[in-house]
């Protein structure tokens, strides 16, 4: 029989000194159980990361474990409110002030590096009008709203964005010097564009390209030569041309949860209108993160592109911010790690043939918990990473503990 812990210490709050484990939170599903399928065992590191003392993360809408397994974060601090950051304008006499945008820690949570912001990337811009009026004047190629983070073997850094006008990837070195970018900010024109991006939510560079789940206006994967960052190929739903349209104005957090618009379709011959994650994973497969249709979309690289290898359907009856968020695969890769927004759950997988065996998480604010979960990775030994965005702003480690019996 296999060895589960209760979940339920998850739902009191932990009084813990660094380092500190809350119980093992791990869940068999009982619809899709196999008793012969050992599981990975987790307990979530209460004390992780360590902040320094006057620091306030803001949203967490990226997250990626570098090749020696140094964690990074990409931080909105433009989501903190005056409250939040006393600290920076004269309000509190103790705490706090807003982190840059990209974070480095190492195993034990400690701020390695830190820096992000308009000043790092090409072009200015300036506001002209005032209130709802004032509009974005010029050619800054920071994103208004950042989202999205990969981190190569070669230690350079790949951030997305998804606020207005943001159809831009850029790229930066390991201290944050600006290398390149794919795209424009402002310049945006449509699925078939081999040029120019749409808000895109997601980069994975490897292999010989560069992979971008242009994902919030358009509704596609597109990709680029690793080298010169030419166009090399794009592609919709099943592999096909994308179709479905394109996103009518500019996307804001208020679109993020729909339930009025028919529900999910795990059959949809279009991506659903947030193209959350595009991740490689093992045997030359491409794993799609369908959010808006509760599944991911598995790919295969071949001589020719890509074809499409199978659906696979994250908790179908879900509504709301839906489902498949970011996928991670363990060390071995054997397991596949589905992060879940609306559940608040991480989904353990068996990725021979996709079954669900277990998860760990639910919606809350304690260790353990999510609110608004978006990222998920893994390092090198195993543990696991998360973040949060909306009002949950923050990352959590879970440290693997073992296998069930």
């Amino acid at each position: 029989m296999r060895k589960l812990l209760s979940t339920a210490a998850m739902g009191a709050a932990l009084l813990v000194s660094a380092p500190a484990l809350a119980d093992t939170l791990v869940e068999v599903d009982s619809e899709h159980v196999n008793e012969d399928v050992p599981m990975p065992m987790f307990a979530v590191d209460a004390s992780w990361p360590r902040l320094p003392e006057n620091m306030i993360l803001g949203q967490a809408p990226g997250l990626a474990v570098d090749k020696d397994d140094n964690i990074w974060v990409l931080n909105r601090p433009n989501s903190l409110g005056f409250s939040d950051i006393g600290a920076d304008n004269g309000q509190s006499i103790a705490c706090c002030s807003a982190p840059p945008h990209v974070l480095q820690f190492d195993q034990e949570g400690n701020l390695l590096r830190s820096w992000g912001g308009p000043d790092l990337a090409p072009g200015e811009s300036t506001m002209e009008g005032e209130g709802r009026d004032a509009v974005e004047v010029g050619d800054e190629q920071w994103p208004a709203n950042v989202h999205g983070l990969f981190v190569d073997d070669e230690m350079n850094v790949w951030i997305g964005g998804n606020g207005g006008g943001d159809h831009v990837v850029l790229n930066f070195t390991t201290d944050g010097e600006f290398i390149r970018q794919i795209g424009t900010r402002q310049s945006t024109d449509g699925n078939l564009s081999e040029q120019f991006l749409g808000n895109p939510a997601d980069i994975h560079y490897g292999g010989e390209s560069v992979l971008v789940a242009d994902g919030y206006i358009n509704k596609r994967i597109i990709e680029f030569g690793a080298d010169d960052l030419a166009f090399e190929h794009l592609w919709g739903a099943y592999g096909a041309e994308p179709g479905g349209g394109t996103r009518d104005g500019e996307f804001d957090q208020s679109q993020a949860s729909s339930t009025g618009d028919g529900g999910p379709n795990p059959e949809s011959t279009s991506f659903g209108d947030i193209v959350h994650c595009v991740t490689r994973g093992p045997d030359d497969t491409i794993y799609v993160c369908d959010r808006r249709n509760n599944r991911l979309q598995i790919f295969r690289e071949t001589d020719d592109g890509v074809e499409f290898v199978e659906d696979v359907v994250i908790a179908l009856e879900t509504g709301g911010t839906r489902t498949a968020s970011d996928v991670a695969f363990s060390p071995d890769g054997k397991y596949v790690y589905v992060a879940d927004m609306m559940n608040g759950r991480v989904w353990i997988l068996l990725r021979e043939n996709h079954e669900i065996i277990g998860w760990f998480g639910r919606n809350g604010r304690y260790p353990g918990q999510f609110i608004w979960l978006h990222s998920v990775d893994v390092d090198s030994e195993g543990n696991v990473y998360t973040t949060e965005v909306s009002t949950g702003r923050r990352v959590q480690r879970f440290v693997m503990t073992g296998m069930s019996e």
